[in-house]
């Protein structure tokens, strides 16, 4: 089945229907991404115009909920880019621990968890885990379920993460922290526990808590500039000062307004420190 391209119009339209209907705002993110994305949906559904979309979009629910699954999903795994997990390890948080008791962190888009139990395990390893809490975000209920259970395929964990987790140096092997049920591996509930998990949007939500470390990594390149800039500021104004924030490798502030009220701690790993209010 062929699927007819999108118009600018036609995707405006489809925003404008999700914002009336389902109140997610989704007209600042990157046109190029977005149609890429919803043609995407078209073609796994098998819907063949954008007025057909808008009409179930309207008219299903349910259908709504596997259209923002498919919309937002990022591909996700733990211990992406080794490098900078050792330097949150040998650098970040000891810097941290030297001045606190107890911090808090922030995994904002936190798709389906990898990157969060990435960071319970590092502290886990540094008898860390009971010094910190760790907020989970994201916009999609779905995915955040999936993040909660803690459940992941086994060849996945096996051929991605264990790599990874091997690259970044950790001091155990991967499959400690995991069962294997039915061919699945399901993260230890000592980590799982660990984690408060919640849904929030980055567009609308706003600052619900001050954080010694901001995560949102590879999330910020599906918005356009003016929305990435405000979601800048709600994470600035979430940050105690003199905390960090972390975002993905193709990610910048540079431009941003509140750039001046950051120092950059490490620019291959994209580490900043906030330094003004």
């Amino acid at each position: 089945m062929a699927v007819e391209d999108l118009e600018i119009n036609e995707i405006r339209a489809l925003c404008q229907t999700v914002q009336e209907k389902y109140n997610y705002d989704f007209s600042n993110y990157a046109i190029s991404s977005l149609k890429r994305r919803i043609l995407r949906i078209m073609e796994i559904f098998k819907i063949s115009s954008a007025a057909i979309l808008n009409d179930k979009l309207r008219t299903d629910s349910l259908f709504f909920k596997q259209f923002i699954n498919e919309l937002t999903v990022n591909v996700t795994e733990m211990y992406r880019d080794p490098s900078l997990w050792r330097d949150l390890r040998d650098k970040i948080l000891p810097n941290l621990f030297s001045t606190h008791n107890n911090i808090k962190i922030w995994h904002a888009g936190c798709s389906s968890g990898e990157e969060v139990y990435s960071m319970a395990i590092l502290l886990k390893e540094n008898g860390w885990l009971d010094k910190a809490k760790i907020y989970a975000t994201d916009i999609d209920e779905s995915i955040l379920s999936k993040a909660k259970e803690g459940k992941y395929s086994l060849k996945n964990m096996i051929e991605v993460n264990e790599k990874n987790y091997i690259r970044y140096g950790g001091t155990k092997k991967l499959e400690d922290y995991y069962k294997v049920e039915n061919g699945i591996a399901k993260m230890d509930a000592s980590l799982v526990s660990q984690v408060t998990y919640r849904t929030h949007d980055l567009v609308k939500s706003g600052v619900f808590n001050k954080f010694d470390i901001i995560l949102c990594r590879n999330v910020l390149i599906y918005f356009n500039q003016q929305l990435q800039n405000d979601v800048f500021k709600m994470f600035h104004e979430s940050l105690f000062n003199y905390s960090y924030f972390i975002i993905g490798s193709k990610e910048t502030l540079i431009w941003s307004e509140i750039a001046t009220k950051f120092i950059t701690v490490n620019q291959e790993e994209k580490i900043f420190k906030k330094v003004k209010e």
